[in-house]
Formats: C-alpha cells, sequence, structure tokens
C-alpha cells in the first residue's frame, strides 16, 4: 500500500508542472500579443498624427473662409452677395455664450477635455454599429465634425472615419478650443442654404445680431446640424420642436439653464421667418455673375470667393417687384395639366440700356435656366420693329398713313385678319391700335422685306437668312425674339432713335478698392428722332384705346404692343405665346408668357391682355412714388399731318363748242396728284348723271344734239382716302341749232356724216375719240363699271358718297342760283 501511495503522487508532480508551463505559455502570449498591441496603437497614433497633419498642411487654404463678392445696386448701396455659399462669418467674441454652450450640449459635452476624438463616445458608437449592423454616424466630436465640413465628404467608411480623426488630432494641435469652436460654428450647415450660425439666424428669424436670440430660437439651430432636412423649421416644424425640446433637456442636464428657463423656452412654438436672404434676386445675380466673368476675365469661382465689389445698375424696387409678381398665381393663366405657365420680363433703363431688373421663370433657382434669354415667336409685338418704324424712316409714311386693308394675297402668301373682316383702306394708327394683320404685310410689301428685315437687325433682333420674307410682318421668325432683345429694340424708340448696349455691370473693384473694370457704353442712333416718335404715338394708341389697355400704369404715360401666336396644332384652338412690351419715359420691359413644351394639353387660353396686366402690376410698384410723367415729343420733330378728311375741289371749270368737231371742250385746273375728276352733265330731257371719270383736266364731249343746252360741273374723288370733293362751279354751253337743210353732224340726217352711223366718226363706236372708252380715260377707273375702285358709287359699301343713291342728298341737282349743296 505505501509503495502504490508513492507511485500516486509522484504522478501528480508532472501534471502540475504541465499547468504551469500552459499558464506560462499563455501569459506570454498575452504579454506578446498586449506588446503587440501596444506596439500596433503606437504606430496607429503616429499615423493618425503624422496623417492629420500632412492633411491638414495640404488643404491649409481651406481653413480661410470664402469671401463674398458685394453687389451693389444703382444707388451705390449693398443689395446682395455673390457666394459660394450663404455665408457670413463672425469671431469668438461676437458669439454669444448662451450659444456656445447650447452647441457643446448638444453635440459634445466632453468638447474641453478631449483632443478631438472621444474615445468612450467612439466606444458607443462601435458598439451600436455592431448591433445595427451598418456604418452609424455617432461618436463625432465638434473637432471631427468640422474636419468632415472642411476636408472629407459624408460618406460613411471606416477609412474616412480614420482620415476625420487623423485631421481632428491635428486640429487640436494647432488651434485652441475657442478657435475650432469659431470655425465649426462659421462653416456649418443649417439647411436652406445658410452656411455658418449668423446666416443661420437671419434665414430662420431674421435677426442679424446674433445677441437677439431668444433660448428657443438659440435652442431650434442647434437642433438643426443633426440632420439640416429633417429638422428643417421651416419644412418640418413638428420634428424641429421635438429635436429643439431635447437640446434644452440636454442643456438643463449639464446644468447650463435652470429648468424653468428650459420649461419657458419649451412652451413657444416655432416661428420662423419668411425672408430667405439666400433666394433674393437669383435671376439678376446670375446675369451678373456670367456678366462679370465675361468683361473681367475673372473666374466665376474667384467671383464667388474672393470678395469683389460689383456695381451694377439694379433698381431694388422694380426687381422687388418682379419677385413679388411672379409669386402670385393669379397673375398668370391657368396651369397645364403637368406644365405650370411659363413667364419671364426684362426692365430697362431708357438712359443707358442698364437692366434694372429681370426674372428668369416663375420657378427660377441660382444658375437655372433663363427664360428671359429664350427665343420665342413675337407675334404682333414684331410689328413695329419690321414694318411700322421702317416704313416711318423712309418719310413716306406718318401714322395717319392710309393703308390698303382689303383681303389679298402677295404671291403664294396668304395672311388673313383674325376676326376675317376687311375695312379697304386704314389709317396706320388705327392697323397699329386694333392689331389688324393685312395692312401690316401690305406695308412691308410696299417699302420691301429687305428695308424691314434690315432695320430690325439694326434694333439688336439677330435675324436668320431665311427670314427675308413677309412673314416677318406678323412676327413669323425663325428663331424668335427673346424678352431681352425685344426690350433693347423698343427702348430704341423710347430714347429717341438711340439703340444702348443692354448690361448689368457698372465697375467691379477688388477688396482692395482697386478698380478691374468700368462699363463703357456704345451706344447707335439707329433711326430719326422723328420715327421713333412717329412710333411712339403709334403705340400709345395701343395703350390708351387698343389691344394694350391693361399695361396703363398709374400716373404714367404708356406706349406698347402686344403680341400673340397662334397654338399651330392642327384642330387645337388657343395661343403659342403671349406678349406685351412697352415703356414709360423711364423704363422699357417685356413680357412674355407661355409654356416651355407646347402640346395640345398645354395651350394658352388667354390673350396677349394677361402680359399687359402684369406690365401694369409690376410697372405700378415699380414706379410707385416717383414723378408723374409722360412721353414728350422730342424739339424739332414736327406734328404728324392730320388725317385728310376732305380734299378741295374744283373751281375754274370752263367749256366751250367748237363748231368745227362739233364737240364740247370742258378744262379745268388740276388741284393734286393721283385724283379722279367725275364730270357730271345736264340737259333739258336729262337730270345729272355722271359723264365720265377721268385724271385728265381736259376732255370733249361729242355726243351732243344741236339745239341743245348742257350745264357741266366736276367733283374730285380721292381713291386713297375715299374723299369726295364739293362739286365745282358749273358752267352752262348752249349748242347752236342746225338750219333747215343743213346736214351738220349730229343731226342724224346724213348717214354718210351722222356720228351715230359712222363707226370712224361715231363717239359711240371709236376708241380713239370717246372719252370713255380712250384708254386715257379707261372705263376701268369709271366708277359705273367698276364699283370695286369706286366705292362712292357702289350703294353697299358707301351709301354716302354716291349721288346716285343717297336719297338724303342729291348734289347732283343744282338749288336756284346754280349752287350745290
Amino acid at each position: 500500500m505505501e509503495k502504490s501511495t508513492k507511485s500516486t503522487n509522484h504522478n501528480k508532480a508532472p501534471k502540475k508542472n504541465k499547468k504551469k508551463k500552459k499558464l506560462k505559455k499563455w501569459l506570454w502570449i498575452l504579454f506578446i500579443s498586449a506588446a503587440a498591441a501596444v506596439f500596433c496603437a503606437i504606430i496607429v497614433y503616429g499615423f493618425i498624427i503624422i496623417n492629420g497633419n500632412r492633411l491638414l498642411n495640404e488643404n491649409i487654404d481651406k481653413l480661410e473662409l470664402p469671401e463674398a463678392s458685394i453687389i451693389y445696386d444703382k444707388n451705390g448701396k449693398e443689395a446682395s452677395k455673390l457666394s459660394v455659399q450663404n455665408r457670413e462669418s463672425v469671431t469668438y467674441t461676437e458669439i454669444p455664450e448662451l450659444i456656445k454652450v447650447a452647441f457643446i450640449a448638444t453635440e459634445d459635452k466632453r468638447f474641453e477635455e478631449h483632443e478631438g476624438i472621444d474615445y468612450l463616445g467612439i466606444a458607443r458608437a462601435l458598439i451600436k454599429d455592431v448591433l445595427e449592423g451598418s456604418a452609424a454616424e455617432g461618436g463625432s466630436t465638434i473637432t471631427q465634425q468640422l474636419a468632415r465640413n472642411l476636408f472629407l465628404n459624408d460618406d460613411k467608411t471606416i477609412f474616412r472615419k480614420a482620415t476625420e480623426m487623423s485631421i481632428a488630432t491635428a486640429l487640436e494641435s494647432r488651434f485652441s478650443k475657442d478657435q475650432i469652436l469659431e470655425m465649426y460654428l462659421n462653416r456649418i450647415y443649417f439647411g436652406k442654404g445658410a452656411y455658418g450660425i449668423k446666416a443661420a439666424a437671419k434665414t430662420y428669424f431674421g435677426k442679424d445680431n446674433l445677441d437677439d436670440l431668444e433660448l428657443w430660437e438659440v435652442a431650434t439651430l442647434a437642433a438643426i446640424p443633426k440632420s439640416p432636412t429633417y429638422y428643417n423649421p421651416v419644412d418640418y416644424p413638428d420634428r424641429s420642436k421635438l429635436r429643439r425640446d431635447t437640446v434644452l433637456l440636454l442643456m438643463a442636464d449639464q446644468g447650463k439653464i435652470t429648468v424653468e428657463q428650459k420649461l419657458k423656452a419649451q412652451a413657444q412654438p416655432i416661428k420662423v421667418s419668411t425672408t430667405r436672404a439666400n433666394e433674393k434676386f437669383p435671376s439678376y445675380l446670375d446675369m451678373v455673375l456670367k456678366e462679370a466673368a465675361d468683361v473681367s476675365g475673372i473666374s466665376e469661382e474667384k467671383l464667388l470667393r474672393n470678395g469683389y465689389s460689383i456695381y451694377t445698375t439694379l433698381d431694388v424696387k422694380a426687381q422687388s417687384a418682379l419677385e413679388q409678381a411672379y409669386e402670385n398665381p393669379e397673375l398668370f393663366p391657368k396651369d397645364g395639366p403637368e406644365q405650370i405657365v411659363q413667364s419671364s420680363m426684362v426692365i430697362l433703363d431708357n438712359q443707358d440700356g442698364g437692366i434694372a431688373a429681370l426674372i428668369g421663370g416663375r420657378d427660377y433657382v441660382r444658375k437655372g435656366y433663363n427664360r428671359a434669354l429664350e427665343k420665342r415667336q413675337p407675334g404682333s409685338a414684331f410689328k413695329p420693329i419690321a414694318v411700322y418704324a421702317p416704313a416711318l424712316e423712309t418719310g413716306d409714311w406718318n401714322p395717319n398713313s392710309i393703308l390698303d386693308d382689303s383681303k389679298q394675297s402677295f404671291g403664294t402668301y396668304s395672311p388673313r385678319n383674325l376676326s376675317g373682316k376687311y375695312s379697304g383702306t386704314i389709317t396706320m394708327t388705327d392697323a397699329v391700335r386694333n392689331s389688324i394683320n393685312l395692312p401690316a404685310v401690305w406695308l412691308l410689301n410696299e417699302i420691301g422685306v429687305k428695308r424691314g428685315f434690315d432695320f430690325a437687325k439694326s434694333l439688336g433682333i439677330e435675324m436668320d437668312k431665311d427670314d427675308r420674307n413677309l412673314a416677318i410682318a406678323l412676327g413669323g421668325l425663325t428663331h424668335g425674339a427673346s424678352p431681352l432683345e425685344m426690350a433693347r429694340a423698343y427702348s430704341a424708340f423710347a430714347d429717341q432713335g438711340t439703340l444702348h448696349t443692354t448690361h448689368t455691370i457698372i465697375s467691379i473693384k477688388d477688396k482692395n478698392n482697386k478698380e478691374l473694370y468700368t462699363f463703357k457704353p456704345t451706344d447707335e442712333k439707329v433711326m430719326s428722332e422723328q420715327t421713333a416718335w412717329y412710333t411712339t404715338m403709334l403705340l400709345k394708341s395701343v395703350v390708351s384705346g387698343g389691344s394694350g389697355t391693361k399695361a396703363r400704369v398709374k400716373n404714367h404715360q404708356v406706349a406698347g404692343k402686344t403680341g400673340t401666336t397662334q397654338s399651330g396644332i392642327k384642330g387645337v384652338s388657343g395661343n403659342r405665346d403671349i406678349w406685351f412690351v412697352g415703356y414709360t419715359a423711364q423704363y422699357t420691359a417685356s413680357v412674355w408668357m407661355g409654356f416651355a413644351d407646347t402640346n395640345k394639353d398645354h395651350i394658352l387660353k388667354d390673350s396677349s391682355s394677361k402680359t399687359a396686366a402684369l406690365f401694369s402690376q409690376v410697372m405700378t410698384q415699380a414706379l410707385e412714388g416717383s414723378k408723374s410723367t409722360s412721353l414728350k415729343k422730342p424739339s424739332g420733330v414736327d406734328d404728324a399731318p392730320p388725317v385728310k378728311t376732305s380734299i378741295d375741289p374744283v373751281t375754274d371749270v370752263n367749256a366751250a363748242y367748237v363748231a368745227d368737231t362739233s364737240e364740247v371742250q370742258i378744262n379745268w385746273t388740276a388741284v393734286g396728284e393721283d385724283l379722279d375728276y367725275r364730270l357730271f352733265r345736264k340737259s333739258s330731257t336729262q337730270p345729272y348723271e355722271l359723264l365720265l371719270t377721268t385724271k385728265l383736266t381736259s376732255v370733249q364731249d361729242f355726243n351732243i344734239v344741236q339745239g341743245e343746252t348742257y350745264q357741266y360741273y366736276v367733283v374730285v374723288f380721292d381713291p386713297e382716302l375715299e374723299l369726295e370733293s364739293e362739286a365745282s362751279n358749273i358752267i352752262e354751253v348752249q349748242i347752236p341749232a342746225a338750219e333747215e337743210g343743213d346736214l351738220e353732224p349730229g343731226t342724224g340726217t346724213d348717214p354718210g356724216t351722222d356720228p351715230g352711223t359712222d363707226p370712224g366718226t361715231d363717239p359711240g363706236t371709236d376708241p380713239g375719240t370717246d372719252p370713255r372708252t380712250d384708254p386715257g380715260t379707261d372705263p376701268g377707273t369709271d366708277p359705273i363699271t367698276d364699283p370695286g375702285t369706286d366705292p362712292g358709287t357702289d350703294p353697299g359699301t358707301d351709301p354716302g358718297t354716291d349721288p346716285g343713291t343717297d336719297p338724303s342728298v342729291d348734289h347732283l341737282t343744282p338749288e336756284p342760283g346754280g349752287v350745290l349743296p
């Protein structure tokens, strides 16, 4: 037994030794692993430090905030800013303590303790990542958020996280906590295009001074950076309030505010400002940015970052009126099922061509599509440009000239009046006032297409070679014209025939106030002052009593023209484009409306009265409070000749019997050019009747009877004006009676000599001697046979001027004493 016991004890010893060796082995493994981990940690930490400093050095320029370029209006007052972002910087001392503690309590409560990385926060975030199976964002300190905001994107990857930590460590080693917090609050994004705490205070609460912010407003701003879209107080006030109340709770729990302050602030509803500083004048700012880059050679990026001072022609009042009007859907036609009705408007200063205001569309956003530069068909708004002004410039026409308004074709081109009615003739003023088509086409044909084409080009309209046709009289262009082009062309009428260079920029200066660019005008005289004034007279009539009456502006006289183009879609009625282009003494404005993509479901049912009304709305507000103005005739310009309402009569009719030729010779003196003379005769057996119509002033009457007494008088008729003069003096001629046995011509007793039977001498059959058949007195001009050219004898067209058809006035029958009424 004893031997057995020893054997057992002997066996136990080796087992204990094995356990000790195994433990020792694991201790060594643990030690080596720990050492390796420490070594790796040192390497990783070294990498973080080295890499962070390298990245910071490479991007050190990004620490400098981009400085916005200031836009000044026409009066030299600051109007807006050009910048990469809507950002305004403040220094650390300008930031109220309440804001600092609110953001630290919400975003990084150990901000003052860590060196850029909160390892406890990271540990919590890692655990959350494992549980959620994704890379959640938690665990970022304020310094890390600044690093990400400055140098990185928002991709949630391990590599990006490590880089973020590297840069955060480098930032902590180089800058103080105050500097880091200042940079953070100046750069963090708050949604709605606002970067930095000051821009956010302006955007959401309309407060420029941060000290004016109340506790609930500070907490609302501190709630946004976690998710600027989700917690935006404008779009999601309920979410914003929940998050804001959480911020207030955190501040109270950390002893930054009292419980009473927390409860009072939590009781406040979310109320935000409706003013969006970052959305101010986007169309105009884009025009300024593009023009500044073009004229100065400075890149757009530098213009947005380097703090230039840009002085412009902007009229803030006019631009604000535009922006306000375009927010009112009632001022526009009804939208379609898939598109809104689009529109654009341009306002120019008549004195220098400066763009006072501009809007590129109803839904325009920065760097968007500017419809003020889009070409559309201008319709009748193009008539003054291509027809009436060039006709006036010839000197052969004036506002009271008579134009042809009869239905006709010009080769294969057959324009029509939309009303389907034609007046025969019409004054130029009436044709423009009522926007009648035929007279415009007829007049362009009269002056020549080339003249109208060249005149339109001289007014700055970009014409295509295929536009050399009569269709341009009605605004039918290959590519159309833009609202800016139309406004510029009309401004030449407003400024006595001078065409200005349109521009937004007066000068550009750098941050050191060094002038880099100054606008130099290149004005051009494109028409006479008389043409410009006569055109203004025509366009004034459109607004005073024609198709543009809705464009009137209180206390300011307006001249302008409507324009409409039809749908062009078979079987679909409506309009594709509607326009109004007009001017006051100070400003010229062009308004266009239409669908971006015209189709059968997107056709305008409204007329150009809608654009005229928008013109009135904007211009009335833009000119409110300014001195009343009227459009005045330039000195040295004659008044337009008045409309001719009467023509002078013939007063010296003479007549005598010529025995040798057995005729009565009648003569008178001409009273004008291109006039018709209507000769009337009376005998003892016949009342006064029209003998002939001629342009001559000397005629013979062969159709006479011996022994008869005849009376003659002449009435002058103007076929262009359709006017008839009073009757001339009456002259009486007595034909001698034939003696018995005499064979005198006209007695009808000698068949060889009787003019009634001799075709060689009978004035009824001899075309060479009968004034009614003589080519010089072509019966085609005889009102009896050609009612188309003599409305005075056509009872269907002018009963008042036909002496034979007007029962109330028979001026062919002389009163006692030989005087006709």
